[in-house]
């Protein structure tokens, strides 16, 4: 499964401390995330993450092209709903391509944790099937 991270900067802290105590369920899987997040979480654990630009210079944008493409499986991100951020807009429209293309998506950090525990029961195996009938549409 494809996995992105994304967090604003005052949810980082958060993200690290998640990622941290699922790596052993998220070392099975393609990870990816945007810049500085991406980097916290290498930092923490031993895990391997593609790194995007930071969500400001188009990160966001980077992982909703990969979710157009139905190369995205989950998306945890951890927004912070205090603050105002420069790039919304990216950030609703991501929000909006995970609700089309019907990509599972975690805004906290509750969510995240039963999406993660559905991961380690196997309850995503129909995003395969979901990705079969995509690429046959395809050709």
């Amino acid at each position: 499964m494809n996995i992105s991270f994304i967090a604003h900067d005052r949810k980082k802290d958060d993200m690290v401390q998640f990622v941290t105590a699922y790596e052993q369920v998220l070392k099975e899987h393609t990870l990816f995330s945007t810049g500085t997040t991406g980097e916290r979480i290498m930092e923490a654990t031993s895990l391997s993450i593609h790194r995007f630009q930071s969500g400001p210079l188009g990160g966001d944008q980077q992982i909703g092209a990969k979710i157009a493409e139905n190369e995205m499986d989950l998306v945890v991100f951890f927004k912070d709903p205090l603050a105002a951020q420069p790039h919304e807009p990216d950030i609703t429209a991501l929000i909006r391509l995970c609700d089309v293309y019907s990509i599972p998506l975690a805004t906290n950090m509750a969510t995240a944790e039963i999406l993660l525990r559905g991961l380690q029961r196997g309850d995503f195996k129909w995003r395969e099937i979901v990705k079969g009938n995509m690429e046959e549409g395809r050709q």
